[in-house]
């Protein structure tokens, strides 16, 4: 790095007040079943033990699921489904270990035949059917089953995924589901809401969902939304400051899985966020980091949820922002040495940081991807933007001989003193052994973007380009690599 970059004024503040404690990995469970009516079912038994009565929709009828959920939890009820046609075996099973004496079916025939009612009965089992002519009217049908209450939840009753975040709230407080669709209020809808003499409204979705027209004619609106499913149930989360000290994890698509996951959520007065099965979603991590989480159950088995999701879950870097500075760029193209741009260099070790912090669930942002120059004052103000937690500038070194070789880490006293040097203490041995290259320990400094750079940020030196031997590793994928993975390692051990 170039002198007139790399200041060397030494800060030292004095006294060091708190010192960070290592974390551990987050708790992460998982409650599943074979199929939908199996996981159902293992979510009733985090529950109960028995169950006087039970709630049964059909399995494919996630507006009546939706509907539901809040009389299940005011019954004290578990929600389980069933084929429409048939009994399912596993709910079949279920009923007879919990002892269930009534049930009560949500949504007509279609949904759950004759048939399969006549099969619960079998069972020794009273039997009690709410059904409308359409999802409002039983909607409607299931809020007016349901104690007086002034306030109530409204959702497009076609768009499943703007439920599951919603349901724990509307749940616990007794508030009933209620559907409209984008453009009307259902008469039935209207109906219920002036018996029951509602006098205020939740409307989880934007105006894709519900438009204004129809969200003005509501009684006292609230509105909650998001770009996505996954925003919109974080929001839900932040907007309602719901409880998070354990959240329950859903695949947005997996309609089944999430409502169903969402009584237990409220029947232990938590939340529920949303992601995709294959990759914890922009969303959640980014709830996961503003409100501190670390005790997650995963709602639904592979493939629903992946183990990838699983382990991103456990990382303790989950939604932490993690800002990437790869020093220098455009015109100002750092140290040259042994046919090696220093801007070159540090962009492609920061973009190999960058994807592997993504993969472990964080989420990074880099001062630049790209061979652009920003000034220092620019880096640490992108980085106060970003609301970063942590600032990692990444760079590698030079001198005029050619005999200085190794790595080193830097770190300043200016602000937040000891968590940046914890941060330094763990990413400098990770480096220096990953790539075999001599260890020149952790050191202070008062290089710009540490220096005003408010929250924990270090220098990363990975090796010299003035030095044969460091230059010839930089020159060489697997060892830029290498020291990407100690950058991530070491951020990582940093929040353990």
């Amino acid at each position: 790095m170039r002198s007139y970059i790399k200041v060397l004024t030494m800060c030292f503040l004095g006294l060091i007040l708190f010192v960070p404690t290592a974390l551990a990995d987050n708790s992460v469970k998982r409650v599943g079943g074979s199929n939908r009516y199996g996981t159902a079912v293992q979510i009733s038994k985090q529950m109960y033990s028995t169950a006087s009565t039970a709630v049964i929709v059909g399995g494919s009828s996630y507006a009546d699921a939706i509907s539901a959920a809040p009389l299940a939890y005011q019954k004290n009820a578990p929600l389980l489904y069933t084929n429409a046609d048939k009994l399912s075996s596993e709910t079949k099973t279920r009923l007879k270990e919990m002892r269930t004496k009534n049930v009560i079916i949500v949504g007509g025939t279609p949904a759950v035949s004759s048939n399969t009612a006549n099969q619960i009965k079998s069972l020794g089992i009273s039997i009690k059917r709410i059904a409308g002519s359409n999802r409002y009217d039983t909607a409607a049908r299931v809020a007016r089953a349901m104690n007086a209450t002034s306030k109530a939840v409204i959702l497009n009753g076609f768009l499943y995924a703007d439920a599951p975040g919603i349901i724990p709230y509307a749940a616990k407080n007794g508030y009933p589901i209620l559907f409209t669709n984008k453009t009307s209020i259902n008469s039935a809808t209207t109906a219920v809401m002036k018996d029951k003499r509602i006098t205020s409204t939740v409307v989880a979705g934007g105006t894709g969902s519900i438009n204004n027209t129809v969200y003005n004619k509501l009684p006292s609106p609230t509105r909650i939304s998001g770009s996505n499913r996954y925003e919109l149930a974080a929001n839900i989360v932040q907007k309602l400051n719901l409880s998070t000290s354990t959240v329950y994890v859903s695949n947005g698509f997996s309609y089944p899985d999430s409502i169903a996951g969402a009584t237990l959520a409220a029947k232990n007065k938590q939340s529920l966020i949303l992601t995709n099965g294959e990759n914890l979603s922009g969303g959640a991590r980014k709830i996961i980091g503003s409100k501190n989480m670390s005790n997650f159950t995963i709602i639904g088995n592979t493939p629903a949820i992946s183990t990838k999701v699983a382990n991103q879950l456990k990382n303790p870097v989950v939604g932490e922002t993690i800002f990437i500075d790869p020093g220098h760029g455009d015109q100002d193209s750092g140290a040259v040495g042994n046919g090696l741009l220093e801007k070159e260099v540090n962009l492609d070790i920061a973009k190999r940081v960058n994807t592997k912090l993504n993969a472990s669930g964080a989420l990074p942002v880099m001062s630049r991807s790209n061979d652009t120059f920003y000034s220092l004052q620019e880096r640490v103000s992108k980085a106060a933007s970003a609301q970063a937690d942590l600032f990692i500038s990444i760079h590698a070194n030079a001198n005029d001989s050619s005999s200085p070789n190794g790595s080193e880490t830097y770190y300043d006293t200016t602000y937040q003193a000891a968590k940046s040097k914890r941060l330094a203490d763990q990413i400098q041995p990770k480096l220096a052994a990953n790539l075999g290259t001599r260890d020149r320990g952790v050191k202070q400094a008062g290089f710009y973007v540490i220096k005003y750079s408010k929250m924990p940020s270090v220098l990363v030196e990975t090796a010299f380009i003035t030095n044969a031997a460091d230059a010839s590793k930089l020159k060489q994928a697997v060892y830029k690599d290498k020291a990407a993975q100690a950058i991530h390692d070491g951020t990582v051990s940093y929040y353990r």
